[in-house]
């Protein structure tokens, strides 16, 4: 399995983000993109996501399911976690898995809701209303949705924000799990994630 990408290009407000960009990141592959702020990263992962209507190119995934389009088969963890507060940590997995559903071959089966949980360390959490989590609880939570559906590649937006040091380390073996299991990685990051990455730099078009 391959993500590609050619001659890309993403126009916001008007203005130009970026242009004539490719690049390529096979299975077991993390491509680590770094740049400046505001270089157009998130809007690189969001374009790929199917959130951004590219101004030109494309993206392909070669060896992916061809009933299912590029973005149906990539989960996109952004900045805002998108959970209920009013639900419990439970039952805010537990929608999302069912909203998600599968997405294609690469990485790991998927993971029931609690066992998801329980690879983030929020077991005991689980009955807990999700507005008493603090940031870091709350960035494992939308972290488990990678789990309990299954999709081949990860979009991941700075993925340690808000995480300490143990929850780095359990997000470093969960990305190692899904490298082993064929899956694809592309992380917008400003500092190491802790794995062997490829990188893709980014730069001002200003």
């Amino acid at each position: 399995m391959r993500l590609t990408a050619s001659d890309l290009a993403c126009v916001r407000g008007g203005r130009e983000v970026f242009s004539r960009l490719g690049f390529s990141a096979a299975a077991g592959e993390i491509l680590a993109i770094t740049g400046p702020n505001g270089v157009g990263k998130t809007s690189l992962l969001r374009t790929i996501a199917g959130l951004v209507r590219a101004a030109a190119g494309q993206v392909a995934l070669e060896g992916g399911d061809p009933e299912l389009t590029v973005p149906e088969q990539c989960h996109y963890l952004g900045h805002q976690d998108a959970l209920k507060p009013s639900l419990s940590v439970l039952e805010n997995l537990t929608f999302w898995a069912a909203y998600l559903g599968g997405g294609g071959g690469g990485g790991n089966a998927d993971l029931a809701p609690a066992a998801a949980l329980d690879a983030v360390g929020l077991k005991a959490l689980a009955d807990l209303p999700t507005a008493y989590l603090s940031a870091g609880q709350r960035r494992r939570l939308s972290i488990a949705r990678l789990l309990a559906a299954k999709r081949p590649v990860w979009l991941l937006d700075e993925p340690t924000s808000a995480l300490d040091v143990a929850a780095q380390a359990r997000l470093v073996e969960l990305l190692r799990d899904h490298l082993r299991g064929g899956g694809i990685v592309l992380a917008a990051t400003h500092g190491p994630l802790g794995v062997e990455t490829r990188e893709l730099r980014m730069e001002s078009t200003a």
